[in-house]
């Protein structure tokens, strides 16, 4: 009698806790990720950015030429897009230690106010769309965290995830990168975020618009190709993921 008093006992304290579980699991928020260069803002932050560190004399005028190669070779259409955001990586490496975070903040504000209003309408209306139905916003960049985040809460994104630059106790950058092997994957990011925001991957939607995208695109129930590159194109349609291109005024969903 007492073995099976326990034995109930047990049960219903088992039948509670999952009872418990599926009702945190259904008040976890739904959650949406986008990369931000391309996707919503129809440049790059780390190439407005830099070029803007350049023009105040910042950055010197030899950053340039890391990059001025790469960049004319992708306009000219004989090489990648990859390759040339690479170069610019490159050159701000180079250059960010030793800049003041006081003169970087300035900058960054300055970027973000001029170039705020320039993103695609998909994406664009596709976020307030979101946000209307109650979804948590996180961006993930390849960018500068500082920047991004500028430009993502102007938006209304929840959480923001960037690339951090080691910043000195005197207030300056140094031109090492924390938590790189998080930034260099996607897939992380969200796994983090979902961990650590409490949120649920049920209903969640994800989009990107390169291969560097796929693992972040993997892992959601609703991945978004948003104007991709060649390599994302074929695994999209691989995968038979939603691709939508926007050209000039006119979004097609291919």
């Amino acid at each position: 009698m007492v073995l099976g008093a326990n034995l109930k006992r047990h049960m219903l304290n088992l039948l509670r806790d999952l009872c418990y579980n599926l009702e945190a699991m259904a008040n976890k928020q739904k959650v949406a990720f986008f990369d931000i260069d391309g996707t919503i803002f129809r440049s790059s932050l780390l190439i407005e950015l830099t070029e803007s560190l350049i023009q105040e004399k910042i950055f010197p005028q030899e950053a340039r030429k890391i990059y001025a190669g790469a960049f004319k070779r992708w306009l000219d259409r004989k090489d990648t897009y990859d390759k040339y955001i690479w170069a610019v990586i490159r050159a701000y490496n180079k250059y960010i230690a030793g800049v003041e975070y006081a003169k970087f903040e300035r900058v960054a504000e300055q970027v973000v106010s001029f170039h705020k209003n320039r993103v695609y309408r998909y994406t664009r209306d596709l976020i307030k769309d979101l946000k209307k139905k109650k979804y948590y916003l996180v961006a993930i960049s390849n960018s500068p965290k500082e920047i991004v985040e500028v430009f993502a809460k102007s938006l209304g994104f929840n959480k923001i995830y960037g690339r951090i630059y080691k910043i000195t106790d005197e207030g300056r950058f140094e031109n090492k990168v924390l938590f790189l092997d998080l930034v260099n994957d996607k897939s992380k990011v969200v796994e983090w975020a979902v961990k650590t925001e409490g949120l649920s991957l049920k209903g969640s939607v994800g989009i990107g618009d390169s291969e560097s995208d796929i693992p972040l695109l993997g892992m959601v129930e609703r991945p978004i190709c948003f104007n991709p590159n060649s390599k994302l194109y074929a695994y999209a349609k691989r995968k038979k993921w939603e691709v939508v291109v926007e050209r000039k005024d006119v979004v097609y969903h291919l």
